[in-house]
């Protein structure tokens, strides 16, 4: 039977609590064909989140709901190898509640890290396009680090970037400072062309699931924003990486990792859902983007060129670039077909900015 998981905001929530509901919930879940497997439970943020075996997502709420009436704010499907990836397999089960190895509570939280590695490339001179491809020797670095740092490498469609994640926010943030370190001394003076780089990363965390996004949606989509604002050998985390701990002990000090705060992520999150809504018409630009984020042009500049140090025009340019190169490199459409998909009524406009960005033309990855 399908695997699902679903999320419940409860206030004054106990974990004795939810053991009840849990045991309430094994009572009747043989009427309805259904298995309650385990539960996570956040006190503090009075967040609760069950895994469950059944049919289909009506049959599990009607479970909860006949057992204790506490129904689920999102239900998901999850695909098992993805829920064992994140969540991983070596639980203690206290009466249904999932605990870590050293038996403490598992609240649900597990931490993104979004490392994104390119060829270096110059507007001045043109470049092979496999200069755009993430380079194997740096490639195989940071895969190195993310098994030491105890990570599961998450396989993903689309652009190349790599993606992992880590049950601790020490792990994740270790393991990100470690390949930085190593990436820029190797860029140097670089041995080879594998190692002429540029190179950023972004670290986020989140809980499971949440009221919009299906499992650990939310923290994968923030992990690859933050990669996306992040400057040239810089690290970005999200403000929850700075409130598990002392970022700057876990960090050795780096100056190169930077926090975005709590009111600036939102203000992300809202800027890169609608330029991503109006990637694909050709009228969208920054008095739009004004328009549509609520705040007037001399104000968007200042929070854009604060948070990601372009310019509101930069910023829209850079994310059509960026979608560009991630649609080339899945050889699934053509030149005309991604110029459209990004904004670009005129395929030689399109490509000449593509090479302004990349020092390259977007053909040269067909040919």
């Amino acid at each position: 039977m399908p695997l699902y998981m679903d999320f419940h905001i409860i206030s004054d929530i106990t974990i004795e609590g939810v053991k009840n509901d849990h045991i309430a919930d094994k009572a009747v879940q043989d009427r309805y064909k259904v298995k309650y497997h385990q539960f996570w439970v956040n006190e503090a943020a009075g967040t609760v989140f069950c895994l469950i075996e059944g049919p289909d997502k009506e049959s599990c709420a009607a479970v909860h709901r006949e057992a204790h009436g506490n129904v689920a704010c999102q239900i998901v499907e999850v695909e098992p190898g993805f829920y064992n990836l994140f969540i991983g397999e070596n639980h203690q089960i206290d009466h249904g509640m999932v605990r870590h190895e050293d038996g403490t509570v598992d609240i649900g939280y597990r931490f993104v890290l979004v490392i994104d590695i390119i060829g270096n490339t110059s507007v001045t001179r043109s470049v092979d396009y496999k200069k755009l491809k993430l380079p194997d020797k740096p490639k195989r670095l940071a895969i190195s680090k993310i098994n030491k740092f105890q990570g599961k490498e998450v396989k993903h469609l689309g652009d190349d970037s790599i993606i992992a994640v880590f049950i601790a926010s020490d792990d994740a943030v270790g393991c990100a400072v470690e390949i930085h370190n190593e990436l820029r001394e190797k860029s140097k003076n670089p041995e080879d062309s594998e190692w002429d780089i540029s190179f950023k990363m972004g670290i986020s965390g989140g809980q499971p699931v949440t009221e919009n996004e299906g499992f650990f949606e939310a923290a994968i989509k923030l992990a690859q924003r933050l990669s996306l604002i992040a400057g040239n050998q810089e690290i970005m985390a999200s403000n929850l990486i700075e409130k598990l701990g002392d970022l700057n002990e876990k960090s050795g000090g780096l100056q190169s990792l930077k926090v975005i705060s709590l009111p600036e992520e939102k203000f992300m999150d809202s800027l890169f859902d609608i330029a991503e809504n109006r990637l694909t018409d050709n009228n969208f630009n920054v008095e739009s983007l004004s328009r549509d984020i609520g705040i007037s042009r001399p104000q968007l500049y200042r929070k854009i060129t604060s948070i990601t140090g372009r310019s509101p025009i930069g910023f829209i340019r850079d994310l059509r670039m960026q979608k560009a190169l991630s649609l080339i490199k899945e050889k699934q459409h053509n030149i005309s077909e991604i110029a459209l998909e990004v904004g670009f009524n005129n395929p030689a406009y399109f490509a000449k900015c593509f090479q302004q960005k990349f020092g390259t033309l977007p053909s040269k990855a067909f040919s």
